[in-house]
């Protein structure tokens, strides 16, 4: 069984060589309940599918070294599309059997993958999303980013039925099969809403688990602002307005 990692990039040349070693050093063997008395490991294949979104840096320049690089795919964006369109084109370029995406800023923490799988490969759900308020470690947040992150997902909950706490978490995790039926048109910080209302739309129910945390500050390259609320709401209400059918591919 293999594991897709998608990792969009843009002008992360402080970070993207740590979090490669992170994610190429991180186990995936994982232990499941294989039946109602007896445990057994999983271990997993890894695919690290890296897409570069027009980075300016330099991060271009060292991504062309790893090109060559075993279990590494390296595509390039001419032009900026925003996160949207470069996990897009990484999940229609990976061929793993479950997909998790990761970005490349270090606030995230490879070491979670486990816990992150463990759902999915003892077949309790297809979709799983690392959530930074189920009581993980986590380095405090700024507030304003708290209020409105929590805000949008209730917003997400009252639309679609469900009951998430971080709806725009980094860590989404899903299989092969749900990613078929994906058909992602939001290029900005619109993803995050799109691919969770086209989830739900499509009838599957997101697991949980808490994750660690590591926020950065602006000074540090944090993008997002409170403008990029209005996008998330624009999207949750047009799919919960519009509905989705999911590809029939």
């Amino acid at each position: 069984m293999k594991l897709s990692i998608i990792i969009p990039v843009y002008n992360e040349i402080k970070t993207i060589d740590e979090i490669i070693q992170q994610v190429q050093a991180v186990t995936l063997d994982v232990l499941i309940w294989a039946d109602h008395a007896n445990e057994k490991h999983i271990q997993l294949e890894r695919e690290l599918v890296i897409v570069d979104d027009g980075s300016s840096d330099g991060t271009r320049d060292y991504l062309r070294g790893l090109e060559a690089s075993p279990n590494i795919q390296i595509i390039f964006h001419e032009k900026n599309k925003g996160k949207g369109g470069a996990v897009w084109t990484g999940l229609r370029q990976a061929t793993g059997d479950i997909m998790l995406i990761q970005d490349a800023d270090l606030e995230y923490d490879p070491r979670d993958y486990p816990k992150l799988l463990q759902p999915i490969l003892e077949d309790r759900s297809k979709v799983v999303y690392g959530s930074r308020f189920r009581g993980g470690p986590a380095k405090a947040m700024f507030f304003w980013h708290m209020v409105g992150n929590r805000f949008l997902t209730f917003v997400t909950n009252l639309l679609y039925n469900t009951i998430l706490t971080d709806m725009e978490t980094c860590y989404k995790v899903f299989t092969s099969e749900v990613a078929k039926k994906l058909a992602l048109r939001a290029q900005g910080w619109g993803f995050d809403p799109e691919i969770t209302a086209q989830i739900l739309l499509c009838g599957y129910r997101i697991y949980e688990v808490p994750i660690t945390y590591t926020g950065r500050e602006f000074i540090e390259g944090k993008k997002i602002s409170w403008k990029d609320g209005f996008t998330v709401l624009w999207i949750l209400l047009k799919y919960r307005v519009c509905g989705y059918q999911g590809t029939h591919s």
